[in-house]
């Protein structure tokens, strides 16, 4: 039986095709023009390229598709989270973020928000179900939290920040709208990197703001054209492109992901894994509950600093570097930029190569 998400993937993949007359080119052509023909303005589609461009259209569409909903896209994941923050607070708010969530997140904050007269709250992912939002302005979550991996109930959230009046906004950059989908879960606002598995090749900065008020998102589109947050034409063109192959690339990664998770949770060098698809993890039952998959992340704590440097090191197919998502599988130690986390605590992406090429090098790393 066609599922919701399966239909939109595939409307996803045709997406311009009512708008093709005969002879135009099936993919999406790159369109890096600044300006456009404007003999009057009235009704004209594209005015500037900082209020628009037909390449964006085509990869806001595809994302609108996705998230069923309104959609404005970014020149990075912080380009969206700092638009839809600028979009929903003001002088006087008081703002609630994750203490174990992405680290810039809380830089903005505390160096820019608070500077701006918001007071800013920071604790834990899990101690969001005990959190009292009672005169907060914005309840902002990461779930599950990066690079921990921690789960937090996202409709148990809104119902208790909407019973005060505040809006919530999910940052759903690990999961994509394929896996998770905090709109549905009452979220006033969706933020994520693109950059990360939608674009999938790391080759691609780019982010999107996506929400159902359409006063809220003509807000955060106010911000982007004010403040000149836009993204260019050439990674909106490659988003584009990797966005069509989300969906098997998601499978691959998702399900190398479990096998790989199952059998380093046996692994005598493994002090500590996270994954949520184990049954053993602590957030499992929630994210069978809240998301359709359980993702490419896995986090596990190694003796040291030392011995995780020196299983990245002689991992042939784990690509040390600070990003996730893309096609090639990738670690990194989190302490060292300052994360809450064990010295010995890597961040693994489980990427598309085939799972037991990709084991057989981590095992012997390990080894």
């Amino acid at each position: 039986m066609t599922t919701q998400m399966d239909r939109r993937v595939a409307e996803l993949l045709h997406h311009r095709r009512a708008g093709l007359a005969k002879g135009d080119p099936v993919t999406l052509p790159l369109t890096p023009s600044t300006t456009f023909h404007l003999p009057d303005v009235q009704g004209a589609p594209y005015i500037y390229g900082r209020n628009g461009t037909p390449t964006w259209s085509a990869v806001e569409a595809q994302l609108a598709l996705l998230e069923d909903a309104e959609v404005v896209s970014f020149p990075s994941g912080m380009g969206a989270i700092s638009a839809a923050l600028m979009a929903t607070l003001r002088a006087g708010d008081k703002v609630v973020l994750p203490s174990d969530g992405y680290y810039v997140t809380r830089v903005f904050a505390r160096d820019f928000l608070a500077g701006l007269g918001v007071q800013v709250t920071e604790i834990a992912t899990r101690a969001y179900a005990q959190a009292d939002f009672t005169g907060c302005a914005v309840v902002y979550l990461e779930t599950p939290s990066n690079p921990g991996l921690d789960l937090i109930d996202i409709a148990d959230v809104v119902a208790r920040a909407r019973s005060v009046g505040a809006k919530v906004i999910v940052d759903n950059t690990t999961m994509t709208p394929l896996l998770q989908r905090p709109l549905d879960l009452g979220a006033d606002l969706v933020v994520a990197a693109d950059t990360k598995a939608p674009g999938g090749h790391s080759d691609a900065l780019f982010g999107h703001v996506a929400g159902r008020d359409a006063a809220l998102m003509a807000r955060v589109r106010d911000w982007r054209r004010l403040s000149g947050a836009v993204p260019g034409a050439m990674e909106a063109w490659l988003v584009h492109r990797g966005l069509e192959t989300l969906d098997v690339r998601l499978s691959r990664m998702c399900a190398s992901a479990e096998v790989i998770a199952a059998r380093l949770a046996q692994h005598e060098a493994v002090q500590a894994i996270r994954y949520p698809g184990l049954a053993t993890d602590p957030a499992h039952d929630l994210a069978k509950r809240q998301m359709t998959g359980f993702g490419f992340l896995i986090g596990i704590t190694l003796k040291d600093a030392t011995v995780a440097e020196g299983f990245l090191e002689r991992c042939a197919f784990m690509t040390r570097a600070t990003s996730f998502g893309s096609t090639h599988s990738s670690g990194e130690r989190r302490a060292r930029w300052g994360d809450a986390v064990p010295e010995g605590f890597l961040r693994l992406s489980i990427g598309v190569e085939p799972v037991e090429a990709l084991w057989s090098e981590i095992a012997a790393a390990l080894g």
